[in-house]
């Protein structure tokens, strides 16, 4: 068994994962977490839905960010789509996608301020370079049959609305669906940073802890996820799209010259800046690199890898639970409910939650980011179960999950865990802000410390270690012959 390339490729990554924990810092470092914990889960079975008045606007706020930016980012996305063939236009999607969408308000903020354009533009350009390799993956696929019965003379653009958009429009049409909801978690975690959509209220609610308040908070927000089939109606959207830049709020006025300011002055090195010239730079870089990029890098790719497994072993744990080859209606919709508030639930406001009940370190990220990629995944493998026949005298119980599904499901399931490596790599760079020392840490810090020219530099470094796990990524289900699947 060892010798199949799919285990052999597990062990390696499981090996790493346990190396690692031998250099992170898992502890819970909270004086009481039980206490905590209890006190967090009566609030949220005894929710406080009048508790702000704010609160029904910070969830018209989250809905209208979420679609401007959704809204702008497949637009742009298509028309990058067409001619994503082109190196230059794959490297430029690669870079855009690849800087997290709060690393893009932290720079948006620093020169548009507390500007509805902040957040619009937060989640509208990473998500137009994941648009475009997405809708170019999927228009690729399109049967070419069509555009061969088209008679001769016919025009490229009538042949490409005629034949190749009804072919997958379904597709199309299914992913921007999937991603509106990933907007919707984008734009609630924006409040994090300021901007006044559910996560400002909701840390607003834990730091002054009112658990009441934040339990309303989460409540609501599943609730508009589940129910998104419900609302989110084709005949509606064209007047959701034009109300909802309505409902961004003003904000404050955009100040003009700090635009300027930032990109002649501040985000030039300090020894440029200080007439210092090339020589300078060395010592500058060097600094940089030593103090704050590479202890990033390491804790970034350390967290990375020990959640990445993490995530594996939570979603091989999670999908039985919705698996109609297993138990019986009762279980499968507890399941359902458990894997919906898992995946639905951003990472970075279940690593916020954690943190302020355990204290800091590694162990609420890793067990953020394993929930909401497990639960992710967990749904995707146990959906792709139920389209399983087994045999009449197929094995019951541990044998059945052990011997007849796992091994029909593991290469389906590797392929979807390396589609999440990158994503999760994001993720664990972003939660730094926090108060973990990845990449984020030292990027918020030297914001805070307005050196923006160390944190740009910080940010760049962050999309190029996630364009270089992504390349692996990609290199590594080639080489197994894994199917690539995107996911949120």
């Amino acid at each position: 068994m060892h010798s199949y390339p799919t285990v052999r490729a597990s062990l390696i990554f499981v090996a790493v994962a346990v190396v690692g924990l031998l250099f992170a810092d898992i502890a819970i470092t909270a004086s009481n977490p039980w206490r905590d914990l209890g006190n967090f889960f009566l609030g949220v079975v005894t929710p406080n839905f009048f508790s702000s008045e704010g609160l029904l606007t910070a969830l018209l706020r989250t809905v209208a960010f979420a679609f401007v930016g959704v809204a702008l980012g497949s637009f742009f996305g298509f028309l990058l789509a067409l001619v994503y063939r082109l190196l230059p236009v794959r490297i430029f999607c690669a870079f855009i996608r690849a800087i997290h969408e709060l690393f893009w308000a932290l720079i948006f903020l620093q020169f548009f301020g507390f500007h509805p354009l902040t957040g619009v533009l937060a989640i509208a350009i990473p998500y137009s370079g994941i648009f475009a390799k997405v809708y170019s993956e999927i228009l690729e696929e399109a049967d070419p049959e069509p555009r061969r019965l088209l008679p001769p003379g016919t025009g490229m653009v009538a042949a490409f609305l005629y034949t190749r958009i009804p072919d997958c429009w379904e597709q199309l049409r299914t992913y921007t669906a999937y991603r509106l909801e990933c907007g919707l978690r984008s734009s609630a975690i924006l409040g994090f940073v300021g901007l006044p959509t559910l996560g400002f209220y909701l840390e607003a609610s834990f730091s002054q802890g009112f658990y009441s308040d934040a339990g309303a908070m989460l409540i609501l927000f599943y609730v508009l996820i589940a129910t998104i089939p419900l609302w989110v109606r084709p005949k509606l959207l064209p007047v959701y799209i034009l109300a909802a830049p309505f409902f961004l709020g003003e904000g404050l006025p955009i100040v003009w010259g700090n635009v300027e300011r930032f990109f002649t002055e501040d985000i030039i090195p300090a020894p440029l800046r200080s007439g210092e010239g090339l020589a300078g730079m060395v010592p500058w870089l060097g600094d940089l690199m030593v103090n704050e990029a590479l202890p990033g890098i390491w804790n970034t790719v350390l967290l990375t890898q020990i959640a990445l497994v993490a995530t594996g072993i939570l979603a091989l744990l999670a999908f039985p639970l919705i698996s109609n080859h297993f138990g019986g209606p009762v279980r499968r919709t507890s399941g359902h409910v458990f894997l919906v508030i898992a995946r639905s639930t951003p990472e970075y406001i279940l690593a916020y939650i954690l943190l302020q009940l355990w204290g800091p370190s590694m162990l609420p990220a890793v067990v953020a980011l394993a929930l909401h990629n497990g639960g992710i995944i967990g749904h995707l493998i146990g959906r792709q179960t139920n389209t399983l026949r087994l045999r009449p005298d197929a094995p019951t119980g541990f044998n059945r999950y052990t011997w007849e599904l796992v091994p029909r499901v593991y290469r389906s399931f590797l392929a979807f865990l390396f589609y999440r490596w990158e994503i999760i790599m994001r993720e664990t760079a972003i939660l730094g802000i926090l108060g973990i020392y990845t990449l984020g840490f030292y990027v918020d810090s030297a914001i805070q410390n307005i050196r923006f020219d160390r944190a740009m530099v910080l940010i760049l470094i962050t999309a190029l270690l996630n364009i270089g796990v992504d390349a692996l990524g990609r290199y590594i289900r080639r080489k197994l012959a894994l199917q690539t699947m995107p996911t949120c």
